[in-house]
């Protein structure tokens, strides 16, 4: 395979993957770390992927990228079920569940359907849909539409969670920075976010790797509001050990 055809084709993997990974690269092309390396280089340099620990994934626009939810759909799949599987093992019958707007969070909507009884809030209209064959107790906040991400904003939306108690809240976040915090790239959704940590007792945030030591533009609450983390594991070793030492409890998957 000449060099470009193998840029190519790496980049291609990302398109359909959301991400690379430069061990997987190299045993699948059969060429040392360093040649993917040099490649991930150069297609970074051509503005067509972004490097990240490990590998790369598609570019952004930076801390205003607000992605669609369809853009969304079908990026760490593998990584989403693994992550919603191991979050609803931290749900018991009869708790009040909260759930953010997002994919990952919509997969742990698709899990929670092994329970019985439940009382489910949400701010998402795609996933109180996806949970309107159930027997639980679904309950929407008002708000204005988001289109890119089907969900509910605005202050009916912070008034009905401040009137609200959930035991458990799982929260899908842009990006998840130690000093920084837990940022999401819309100030409306930013503010929701915020008044949901405060309604909530346990706090997990559910995410991929690839949004740690990262920054978006609306800051929701410090790292430490953070109870648990529960990503995949390619994690840096050096960010995991960062969230524990500020007492955030971290599952990898």
């Amino acid at each position: 395979m000449l060099i470009e055809e193998r840029r190519q084709y790496i980049l291609g993997l990302a398109q359909e993957n959301g991400r690379v990974l430069v061990e997987d690269l190299s045993q699948m092309l059969g060429v040392s770390s360093i040649t993917i390396r040099k490649d991930l280089d150069q297609l970074q340099r051509r503005g067509v992927l972004q490097r990240t620990h490990g590998g790369a994934i598609l570019p952004t626009s930076g801390s205003l990228s607000d992605p669609t939810l369809q853009e969304k759909e079908g990026r760490f799949s593998a990584e989403k079920k693994r992550i919603a599987d191991a979050a609803v093992k931290l749900v018991q019958e009869g708790q009040c569940i909260l759930l953010d707007s997002g994919t990952t969070t919509m997969a742990i909507a698709k899990a929670l359907k092994s329970f019985s009884s439940l009382t489910v809030i949400t701010n998402a209209m795609n996933i109180a849909a996806e949970l309107s064959g159930t027997d639980f107790e679904v309950l929407i906040t008002g708000g204005s539409l988001r289109k890119n991400s089907f969900s509910l904003v605005g202050p009916l939306a912070e008034e009905m969670l401040h009137d609200m108690h959930a035991d458990v809240l799982f929260l899908g976040v842009d990006g998840f920075d130690v000093e920084a915090g837990v940022t999401t790239p819309n100030i409306m959704e930013s503010r929701v976010n915020r008044a949901m940590v405060k309604s909530s007792s346990k706090v997990v945030a559910v995410c991929d790797s690839t949004k740690f030591d990262r920054r978006s533009l609306c800051k929701i609450v410090e790292a430490t509001a953070i109870h648990h983390v529960i990503t995949d594991k390619d994690l840096p070793a050096a960010t995991a050990e960062a969230l524990r030492s500020l007492g955030i409890e971290v599952t990898l998957v």
